[in-house]
């Protein structure tokens, strides 16, 4: 009997060589493919990682935000107490000068304690203005500042470890209008 007789219907069609160069073939591309999850699943997971460390990092540089906006409400509470106070003399009474000279230690100390929590206190006078810092509430007339900067500060720009806490509410210079315009021209 031939060797060939001995081979099931269908056996005679495959080489032995085509048959192990086709079984090669797919484990080569199942391999490929699996090196490619495997760089795909190890890129995911670096991203979640670095995900998850600026998530760290922003609760704790920004955690206190609404803490820090109610500190700073105080702080600015606390300027508007001490401007308000008449102007030091030598005639005013002791008691009153200790006052004054008090509440300043207390708002250099609570300022130092922001500071020391990331949070920081600008005054914009004199800075161009920035709709990102400062909010607006009207013009003023000054010959001494160049037109759109701030002339005056009503409040200071806060911010907490860069980012803005509270913008600064301000006043913007313009220029004197102390030039009368022209009459018109008669007709003729």
């Amino acid at each position: 009997m031939p060797a060939h007789d001995h081979q099931k219907p269908g056996d005679a069609d495959v080489q032995p060589g085509a048959a192990a160069s086709a079984a090669g073939d797919t484990l080569s591309g199942q391999l490929a493919e699996m090196r490619d999850r495997w760089v795909r699943s190890e890129a995911e997971t670096a991203n979640v990682r670095a995900r998850a460390r600026r998530d760290v990092d922003d609760a704790r540089n920004f955690g206190i935000t609404k803490f820090a906006g109610d500190m700073v409400e105080a702080a600015e509470n606390l300027k508007r107490g001490l401007d308000s106070l008449p102007s030091a003399t030598p005639q005013e009474p002791k008691s009153v000068s200790g006052l004054r000279s008090g509440l300043l230690e207390i708002e250099r100390g609570f300022l130092d304690m922001l500071q020391r929590n990331g949070v920081k206190r600008e005054d914009p006078t004199g800075a161009v203005f920035s709709p990102a810092l400062h909010q607006a509430i009207g013009q003023r007339e000054v010959a001494t500042l160049p037109a759109g900067t701030v002339a005056r500060a009503v409040s200071s720009v806060w911010t907490l470890n860069g980012r803005l806490l509270r913008p600064a509410i301000v006043l913007i210079a313009k220029a004197p209008s102390d030039t009368v315009p022209p009459e018109p021209a008669p007709k003729n």
